[in-house]
Order: C-alpha cells, then structure tokens, then sequence
C-alpha cells in the first residue's frame, strides 16, 4: 500500500515554478528543485518524476494559472478594451518584477528548453492560445467597428503576439513604465479606425 505523500503537492509545485521560471531549465538541478520545494530528491522523482517531467508539469501549471485564466478574465470585456487589459497586465507584471524574470512561458519559447518535441509543442500551443484569444478580438472588434479594418483579424494577432514578446522579452533588461506603455499604447492606437476618431 501507498504512503501518503507527506508534502502539499500545489505548494511544492509553487516552488518549482519559482526555481525553474527565475532560474531557466539548464541552469537549475534537481538539488536546486528539491531545496526550493522542501522535499527530498526521493520525494521529488516519486512525485513528479524526473527533472524534465516536473519542468513539463511546472509549465503546464504556469500557463493554466497566469495565462489561460487572463484570457478567460480579459474576453469577458468589449474587444478592444480586452486586447488592452490583456497587454496592460502584462506590462504591470513586468515593470513590478524586481528580479527581471520575464515570463516563464516566453523565456521557454527563446531560450529556456530542452530540444524535446513535447515542450517545444506545449510552448507552441501556449503561444496559439494568446494569438487565438488575440484573433477573435480582433474579428469582434472589427465586426462592432472598434477595430479598424485595413488589417486582417490574423495580422493583427501575430502583430500583437510579437509586440507581447518584444514587451516581455525587453522588460528583462529596461523594465521602464514609460517604454513599455508607450510599445503597448502605439500598438492600441494602431488599431483605431481614423475615421471613428474624426468622428
């Protein structure tokens, strides 16, 4: 019969994000992870395997919780006001990080992962799900006229995932409120329709 584990299993998960995500995968070891958990190296692997299963299960849980759960808040607003809620958050989190961690989830997507077909699948898919929630913004807004049309809802998707990422990715090294802002409200601003603001 199986020993109950002796650990809050979501506390130490807690604690492996925070090792993984301020350290990056190659640089943190098993010894790292299990200091930072409070566990064992037994408990560790008995409880989520290796070092890669539990960077696996680590993301997973990051995306669900920062990710996933902002989209489901943001596109409960008017289109474009979701898109800058969305990306308004974002820098929040950025120019308040006093360790310039980044985002886990886009330090994975440039430099974070191991060559494993899995991981770079769920990055990739993560990734679709904030250009998916940024495309039917966009085909929203462009149906109630708060979003201007010269620009197809998927161009405006992709542009706005990179602006995403140039924001995270320069946030590590300038996380400057008046940058960041001023990268996010261009890229609002791009998406008016002039002639709805002559109006």
């Amino acid at each position: 019969m199986a020993r109950p584990r002796e650990f809050d299993e979501e506390a130490v998960l807690d604690a492996a994000i925070g090792c993984f995500w301020s350290r990056g995968y190659e640089s943190t070891s098993v010894r790292d992870l299990a200091t930072q958990m409070g566990i064992t190296g037994a408990s560790l692997y008995n409880a989520f395997g290796d070092k890669r299963s539990l960077y696996e299960t680590s993301l997973r849980a990051y995306v669900e919780r920062r990710l996933i759960d902002r989209i489901r808040r943001c596109e409960t607003l008017p289109p474009r006001q979701a898109i800058a809620q969305f990306l308004g958050e974002v820098v929040q989190h950025s120019v308040t990080d006093a360790d310039c961690k980044g985002c886990m989830l886009i330090n994975a997507a440039v430099a974070g992962i191991p060559e494993d077909p899995a991981l770079r699948a769920l990055v990739t898919a993560a990734l679709g799900e904030i250009e998916s929630f940024f495309r039917r913004m966009a085909e929203h807004g462009q149906r109630d006229g708060s979003i201007a049309m010269r620009s197809t809802a998927d161009d405006i998707a992709r542009h706005l995932l990179g602006v995403l990422i140039g924001v995270r990715v320069l946030a590590r090294s300038r996380p400057e409120p008046a940058l960041l802002n001023g990268i996010v409200q261009t890229a609002l601003t791009a998406l008016e329709d002039p002639a709805r603001r002559r109006e």
